[in-house]
């Protein structure tokens, strides 16, 4: 078995989409893994035939050690938080009491859940990830693989040390892995993103037909600039994801902008939304109060209304309700607001 920076096993908090998929190409390369998962279905099917991932990088099945969270022994070192964001407090509460003393977490999520992470175990202990590779569990214990993109690492004040170093060395196999000195940049910029994301699941359609929609395409842009400047106005430094700059919405609304949104998901198979899927697939909440939500809070707490945001976020839980459909004229409704 190969080890990690502090040695010893890797343990993965959510078998899901990130953390079943990354799981997968690290037992591969010999490193000792174990998946934590709480949905007794997905947890029994991996147990019984294995993990299968399909999709861009082909056929692949892994035969994983995988455990529901009251089954997990410690101490855990290397730990990979891999839940929505929206579980991250629950699962920091029994992660906590079984992390060693030189264990840390790394977090595979969306949203600033390093912030929680740091607050309840230590900044010390806590490792940022940008991830932006697409996934989706399409029954339990198969998992399609819908688009690569690099992971992003980096210690929470900029510190390229040993341990970062080490860890990027042994995500490699999974993929690409960058460390950077401006985790939170990117970070911060992933959370604009995901705003534009989020106003793509107002209609039932693919993300690039969406935002090459005049009327729609439109009110995103406006969402877009008013989700930036939260992060301008906090002195985050925005780093460019795949071709999307956040400050480049600040300036007049222009085709080409968003056309390098439509080319990228063009690329992809997973063509819609993560939260697009939630709902319509799998009729469960959405992360929208620990993404957008998050991101309205820090607004108003620098004396940014968001008004856009804020009813981004009223919609989504109409959608998740039935209490709204998904039409065009949400886009309507929303540039109104």
């Amino acid at each position: 078995m190969t080890t990690t920076a502090n040695g010893g096993r890797i343990t993965i908090w959510g078998a899901g989409a990130m953390g079943g998929t990354v799981g997968g190409w690290l037992a591969r390369a010999g490193h000792d893994v174990q998946l934590v998962d709480s949905d007794l279905a997905h947890v029994a099917a991996i147990r019984t035939a294995g993990l299968r991932v399909t999709g861009m990088r082909g056929e692949h099945r892994f035969d994983l050690d995988i455990v529901t969270p009251d089954e997990v022994d410690g101490p855990l070192g290397t730990t990979i938080l891999a839940v929505k964001c929206h579980h991250t407090e629950a699962a920091l509460a029994q992660i906590g009491p079984l992390l060693a003393d030189d264990g840390y977490v790394l977090s595979l999520q969306n949203g600033l859940n390093e912030e929680l992470i740091a607050r309840e175990l230590g900044e010390a202990r806590t490792v940022g990830c940008f991830v932006n590779f697409s996934a989706d569990i399409v029954e339990p214990g198969v998992i399609e693989f819908g688009g690569e993109h690099p992971l992003y690492i980096g210690e929470l004040d900029g510190h390229a040390g040993r341990r970062i170093r080490g860890l990027a060395a042994t995500l490699g196999a999974f993929g690409d892995t960058v460390v950077t000195p401006n985790i939170w940049g990117y970070l911060w910029s992933k959370l604009c993103f995901i705003s534009l994301l989020f106003a793509t699941t107002l209609v039932d359609a693919p993300i690039y037909e969406v935002v090459r929609r005049a009327g729609a395409a439109e009110v995103i842009y406006q969402l877009v600039a008013e989700a930036t400047s939260v992060p301008l106005g906090l002195g985050i430094r925005l780093e460019e994801l795949h071709g999307f700059q956040p400050v480049a919405y600040l300036g007049e609304p222009g085709a080409e902008t968003l056309e390098k949104v439509a080319r990228f998901y063009e690329g992809q198979t997973k063509v819609r939304s993560g939260s697009w899927r939630d709902i319509v697939v799998h009729h469960r909440r959405t992360q929208v109060d620990c993404l957008v939500g998050a991101l309205v809070a820090k607004g108003i707490g620098l004396g940014l209304p968001l008004p856009l945001n804020r009813k981004l976020v009223a919609m989504i839980h109409e959608l998740e309700t039935g209490a709204r459909q998904m039409r065009w004229d949400n886009f309507e409704d929303l540039e109104s607001y």
